[in-house]
């Protein structure tokens, strides 16, 4: 196991290409990244300067879980080579034991797919102001935290760090990739969540939305990248404590989003600290999130 908090890795026998959000992103060869989670976590697209101690192993044990469960579906980064093979040094190893993940390189598409199934977040504000949901339109009446009629296909755009994603219509897809990798995209979003959060409501949690990330490979085949269904990428809702018109309670980042939203503070960085009983229950929900999707393994 590595250390109990990490906030950014220090791998000095690999080159560093990237410090994302929450991920260090490593050069191993022509073929091969070294992905580090960190404890970082980012709200409003700001990086908070307070860790989430274990929050890196967790995201990286959920994200493997639904690779390996999804599989058939898709392929995923993943590549099946000990963490030995790239990093030598045995402390280097310790640093990021539990957190790091070989990955092949491809070449990431400029958006994010999002999958809806609950109408909450940006989509409840659009649905306020517009009575759609990035441009689709919606029936009358609907409450926060309603279940949509059907899952909806909703992308945005990629933000740098500290910038914001923008959401964008399913025609701008198409023109930036063509009618038939749009569609692609589309349909196997659509189907990863609907196949995991049937998975998820049999084990109590909802899974009111999520963000994939997908890239496509030297032969041009779509493949999964980044993360999976993580308390990050997603919004977890315990199903006993579900009831429409308000927002629910979550396993994941929403409970930091709503203390920040307490707060006299602009979404700008740098961001307010965190008390450490709000570190704690943060770190404490992503736990219980893995473990019920995962079956309390470790």
């Amino acid at each position: 196991m590595g250390p109990e908090q990490l906030y950014q890795s220090e791998l000095s026998s690999l080159t560093l290409l990237q410090r994302g959000k929450v991920r260090d992103v490593y050069a191993v060869d022509d073929d091969a990244l070294l992905v580090v989670t960190s404890d970082r976590l980012s709200a409003f697209d700001v990086v908070l300067q307070d860790p989430i101690p274990g929050k890196g192993a967790v995201l990286n044990q959920v994200s493997n879980f639904w690779f390996q469960r999804l599989g058939g579906r898709i392929a995923n980064q993943c590549l099946d080579r000990p963490l030995e093979a790239v990093l030598s040094d045995p402390a280097e190893r310790e640093q990021v034991a539990g957190r790091a993940s070989l990955v092949r390189r491809v070449s990431p598409l400029p958006f994010e797919a999002i999958a809806r199934g609950y109408l909450i977040g940006s989509g409840w504000r659009d649905y306020q102001a517009h009575g759609s949901l990035c441009g689709i339109n919606l029936p009358s009446g609907l409450r926060q935290a309603d279940q949509l009629p059907q899952p909806l296909f909703t992308p945005s755009t990629k933000a740098a760090a500290g910038d914001h994603d923008e959401n964008v219509g399913f025609d701008a897809v198409i023109k930036a990739l063509g009618r038939e990798l749009a569609e692609q995209l589309r349909a196997i979003t659509l189907a990863l969540y609907t196949e995991a959060a049937t998975y998820a409501r049999d084990r109590g949690i909802l899974i009111a939305d999520t963000k994939f990330e997908f890239g496509l490979d030297a032969t041009g085949d779509l493949v999964w990248i980044d993360e999976a269904l993580t308390p990050d990428s997603s919004r977890f809702w315990p199903a006993d404590a579900y009831q429409p018109g308000s927002s629910p309670p979550s396993f994941d980042k929403q409970f930091v989003r709503d203390y920040l939203d307490t707060l006299d503070w602009d979404k700008t960085a740098p961001a307010p600290r965190l008390p450490e009983v709000i570190i704690e229950q943060t770190a404490a929900k992503y736990r219980e999130a893995r473990d019920r999707l995962c079956g309390n393994s470790r």
